[in-house]
């Protein structure tokens, strides 16, 4: 599978090849690869829009969805919202094909027809700026979950991550040994419906076997986000093999002092 996303990629650097047209933002074995697409679709007056698309590719793609941000300084944030929920849509229904290059001609020709049917309450406004390397933004909070257990693992992180996609909610569920965290970015009522159906829904089962609701959850952390901390692209799962890797991720977030307040209480 690994090799069908490196022709995909060598064939994404060929097709968009033009000045500024793609760049490579980050490449790694654990993390997968980031990767930003300036574009052009027909708008809603039939004019030429330009459209940036940043792709993450996790390390299980194409097997699951990549994570994909749009934006454009000639479309307000509630235009911009609309057409990525769609192109995440549209991207579920592509599974398990490499799928980038058709995502971004499905934008080229339904970005007009998608923005016809939203209404235009509002939208006058606010433009919607490329998106910045910061996640201090408007709504954007992080929650960090502690889970005790999880006896029935499989059925349990299923539950979780279809969840978190209704939600609209990116971030990680993280392993170390007997550790399991959640971290969570997105509109804060997302959150708390998360929560809600975290602690009222029969995601697990008890010693016995019988399905149960989850008791033991706690919320470790809450809070909109601040400069510095990294906006998650999508919501991934990670087995670390050791603290360092664990502690590797929440750097990689800009948080590096909720690691060190927070998370090494735990095995201390």
């Amino acid at each position: 599978m690994a090799e069908a996303v490196q022709e995909e990629l060598v064939a994404l650097a060929a097709i968009f090849c033009g000045q500024d047209e793609w760049e490579v933002l980050s490449r790694s074995e654990t993390d997968g690869t980031v990767f930003r697409i300036h574009t052009q679709a027909e708008g809603p007056t039939a004019v030429d829009t330009p459209v940036e698309l940043v792709f993450h590719l996790p390390v299980t793609y194409p097997l699951c969805p990549p994570g994909i941000s749009l934006s454009s300084d000639h479309l307000t944030r509630t235009q911009c919202a609309v057409v990525q929920e769609k192109l995440l849509e549209q991207a579920k229904n592509l599974l398990p094909e490499p799928m980038v290059h058709q995502l971004v001609l499905w934008v080229q020709q339904n970005l007009r027809h998608i923005l016809n049917q939203t209404e235009a309450a509002g939208s006058g406004s606010k433009k919607c700026a490329s998106p910045p390397s910061s996640a201090a933004d408007d709504g954007l909070w992080i929650a960090l979950l502690h889970i005790d257990h999880m006896r029935a693992k499989t059925k349990y992180v299923k539950t979780v991550e279809r969840w978190a996609s209704e939600l609209r909610l990116t971030g990680r569920l993280m392993f170390m040994g007997k550790i399991i965290l959640m971290l969570l970015q997105g509109d804060r009522n997302s959150i708390k419906e998360y929560l809600l159906r975290q602690k009222t829904s029969k995601v697990d089962v008890d010693s016995s076997g019988k399905k149960c609701k989850e008791k033991m959850i706690s919320i470790l952390f809450e809070s909109r986000a601040q400069a510095g901390q990294k906006r998650f692209l999508a919501f991934e799962v990670k087995e670390h093999p050791s603290m360092v890797e664990l502690q590797k991720e929440f750097e990689a977030a800009g948080l590096q002092q909720l690691y060190s307040e927070v998370v090494l209480g735990l095995v201390t």
